[in-house]
């Protein structure tokens, strides 16, 4: 589920234009969130792939492109069972291999040496395309960006049943999503 996404990015005027890509050597990560009446649990991957890419001086440039994308199947939630049911009956990873979000990035705030930052796009989950905004935080440490972000889905959203894990214990409907991702740019 955090699937990504998708991210969200970038700063006025120190951060050039350009393409910056996923750093695939960094602790990168996707988690999700998810609770029951019984239990809390979360899904996590560090397989996430994606750029953000303006053709203009700064990342803030009209234009600028932001693309993430994971593969839901390499969530893993401790639970060989539950990781195994959430592949096959619930998110049908072999049908729906992918999730991404694709957008543009609205103008950053400087707060001290972060940079909140907005991308408005399309989050593809489970077949389903829908419009979001998105927002984040990014660091910038040289040629290497650093970029958090926080949102949730809502399962139905996205043609999703919330699974129940007993008969009388249903899987909550809206699911949080964290992403950090390091960014390298690329000459």
């Amino acid at each position: 589920m955090r699937f990504i996404v998708i991210g969200l990015f970038m700063a006025i005027g120190l951060l050039p234009g350009g393409e910056w890509h996923v750093d695939g050597s960094a602790g990168n990560r996707v988690v999700f969130y998810s609770s029951s009446t019984l239990l809390d649990f979360k899904g996590e991957t560090d397989a996430i792939d994606g750029y953000i890419y303006s053709p203009g001086d700064s990342l803030l440039s009209a234009n600028t492109e932001v693309y993430f994308e994971v593969q839901p199947a390499f969530f893993n939630t401790g639970n060989g069972k539950r990781d195994r049911d959430m592949r096959e009956d619930v998110l049908h990873t072999e049908r729906y291999a992918l999730s991404y979000f694709k957008g543009r990035l609205l103008i950053p705030e400087q707060d001290g040496k972060k940079y909140r930052v907005t991308a408005k796009g399309e989050f593809f989950l489970h077949g389903v395309s829908r419009p979001v905004e998105i927002t984040g935080s990014i660091f910038l440490y040289g040629n290497t960006a650093l970029v958090k972000s926080r949102f949730s889905v809502l399962l139905k959203d996205y043609n999703i049943r919330a699974p129940k894990l007993l008969a009388f214990v249903k899987v909550a409907e809206k699911i949080d999503i964290e992403i950090e991702v390091t960014l390298l740019r690329v000459k």
